[in-house]
């Protein structure tokens, strides 16, 4: 199988360089830094437990190469896919499966889904339909990312924990190409479960990320912070409540407790969540997928969500406010 994985970043960086250790023949589709020190020197990995292994077979070549790969790895953030989709669509072959990476509610979600809402856009994913017309929802893999990991200088990614993508066809088979994709990242040393339900297992991950990016967001605590003060874990509970409530309506069923996803996030510990790291760095906030995809889903589905609104509200002000150039940390006093 040949890999192109487009965003040489922290995730598509750790799955392309395992990939590449473990001998498949992959491809970075990068720029700039990226594309430069992947091709002079190979993509260097450092596990978790501090080892250093570099993938000197590892290749990289730029968005605007045609290729004709058999699997993508789409490893950029959800609000980059529009402006690559077409160059997405160039490396795509008769055969080619695209698996997505992105958080959030993807443009996908709808296909497939059977029902009142089947084949319905995402328009906070895709607001154009761009995506769509350019990757064919036929070609979808899904997948949800759980490690977490860093870029930390070009072509090098060190894990910060995990190693588990959860792969699913938007149909809930079984299908032939998806048991080879897993039996390829499994061979590279992940844990790559197929799920009949991959709808169900994308909803858990983003019933946190409702809450606790735009939290952290606005009041700068970590999600052991959240959780322990009472009335942000109330607050985090009604969003809860009203997410599930919204993936109930479209025959999501969550199969854990609002207690226990607190508690779980709890246990994490002192984290900055991805959102609040992008405010004090100064990057666009996945607000849109992550947030403003379930007020979309809401909607829809005519849920009441309130709590999730006047979230949605607040970190929306937050992100004008700060714009494309600003950024705001909190500093300890002198």
């Amino acid at each position: 199988m040949r890999f192109a994985v487009v965003g040489a970043g922290a995730i598509g960086g750790f799955l392309g360089a395992r990939l590449a250790l473990a001998g498949a023949d992959v491809t970075f589709i990068a720029r700039g830094a990226n594309l430069e020190a992947i091709g002079r020197d190979g993509f260097k990995l450092i596990e978790e437990d501090g080892v250093e292994r570099v993938a000197l077979n590892a290749k990289a070549a730029p968005i605007d190469q045609p290729g004709a790969y058999d699997v993508i790895l789409l490893g950029v953030k959800a609000q980059q896919v529009p402006g690559l989709a077409k160059d997405v669509a160039r490396l795509m072959g008769p055969e080619t499966v695209v698996v997505t990476l992105q958080n959030g509610v993807p443009w996908w979600f709808f296909h497939k889904l059977g029902g009142p809402y089947q084949d319905r856009p995402v328009h906070t994913a895709d607001p154009d339909g761009v995506i769509a017309a350019n990757i064919p929802g036929d070609r979808i893999i899904g997948a949800v990312v759980y490690p977490a990991a860093e870029l930390i200088a070009p072509g090098v990614v060190k894990v910060i924990e995990g190693d588990r993508f959860t792969l699913g066809e938007p149909d809930g088979s079984k299908s032939d190409r998806v048991r080879a994709v897993s039996d390829a990242l499994t061979h590279a040393g992940f844990k790559a479960p197929v799920s009949s339900d991959i709808r169900a297992e994308i909803w858990l991950k983003l019933w946190g990320n409702v809450v606790f990016n735009p939290v952290s967001a606005l009041t700068h605590a970590t999600l052991v912070d959240i959780c322990q003060f009472p009335l942000t874990r109330s607050l985090a509970a009604s969003m809860m409540a009203e997410a599930q409530a919204v993936g109930e309506k479209l025959g999501v069923r969550v199969r854990i407790s609002i207690e226990k996803r607190i508690d779980g996030a709890e246990a994490v510990g002192a984290h900055k969540t991805s959102m609040l790291q992008d405010v004090e760095a100064g990057r666009p906030l996945e607000l849109e997928v992550l947030v403003g995809s379930v007020v979309e889903l809401a909607r829809l589905t005519q849920t009441p969500t309130p709590a999730i609104d006047a979230v949605y509200a607040c970190a929306s002000l937050l992100a004008q406010v700060i714009g494309p150039n600003g950024r705001l940390a909190i500093q300890p006093r002198d």
